[in-house]
């Protein structure tokens, strides 16, 4: 039986539809080892109703805890998901190194001052092919800023289904080979199949790129409600095998160990 977590969780501590719990039962029900929680952590921008606040932090993570200590049935983790801005590493270790997490993810949703996944008006009188440039660039700065254990959907740009004028493998190659120099696992985010893109993030066809690179890879749902958590999990995992992937990452106190699948 494969070893299967699912670490970018959200609920109504940000932009999720129910409390915490409210995912356990779906959870067991979907095979998993262990769920973690990852709310939107926003800093430098808002404040925004999808997002937990500064001052939210201790609650969000006092209400884990005990959700953890209570729980028998899985293993329950604490996470969050950082909006990573460039020029803002020393604020962002500040903020994070006194949490008490088991993994950050670190994520780009905002180009400047507008996030690319907030509506397709974003991309309109743009030129896509920079659009692209941008946002990798983006990526591989947070994964170079050594604050993040997971880079949370690494192409959200390809949202809506636009796409640049040129061939993506270098830009895939240049961004596991800064995955892999920066020591960063990334995540198969299944939540992709439910945008219009219609497919997961990263863009299955460059999977084998970060297999190559030798990435550490984790499977998550991006579940915004319970129904969703674990969700297209036995597709990605096969994706990921055929891309030669024989483990997976696992999170515990900011460590990281493998296990095979």
């Amino acid at each position: 039986m494969t070893y299967k977590t699912d670490y970018h969780i959200h609920t109504t501590f940000s932009d999720g539809k129910e409390a915490p719990g409210e995912y356990i039962a779906p959870a067991v029900s979907a095979g998993l080892s262990e769920i973690g929680f990852s709310e939107h952590m926003t800093l430098f921008r808002g404040p925004f109703d999808w997002s937990l606040g500064e001052d939210d932090a201790g609650r969000y993570l006092g209400y884990i805890s005990a959700l953890a200590r209570k729980e028998k049935r899985i293993r329950v983790k604490k996470g969050m998901e950082v909006e990573y801005f460039p020029g803002k590493e020393k604020e962002l270790f500040s903020f994070l190194e006194p949490l008490d997490l088991d993994y950050v993810i670190g994520s780009v949703h905002f180009i400047g001052d507008m996030p690319v996944d907030n509506g397709p008006e974003f991309y309109e009188g743009k030129n896509v092919d920079d659009i692209y440039i941008s946002y990798f660039s983006l990526v591989e700065a947070s994964a170079a800023s050594g604050l993040f254990d997971i880079i949370g959907h690494c192409d959200l740009v390809k949202i809506y289904g636009l796409m640049p004028s040129f061939g993506l493998d270098e830009l895939y190659r240049k961004l596991a080979i800064s995955f892999r120099r920066y020591d960063v696992a990334f995540e198969i985010n299944t939540n992709g199949r439910n945008r219009p893109v219609g497919d997961f993030y990263p863009d299955r066809r460059f999977l084998r790129i970060f297999c190559e690179e030798n990435v550490p890879v984790c499977v998550n749902s991006d579940g915004h409600m319970p129904s969703r958590v674990g969700q297209y999990f036995d597709e990605a995992y096969q994706l990921l095998k055929d891309a030669g992937y024989t483990e997976m990452a696992v999170f515990n106190k900011r460590e990281r160990f493998m296990i095979p699948f």
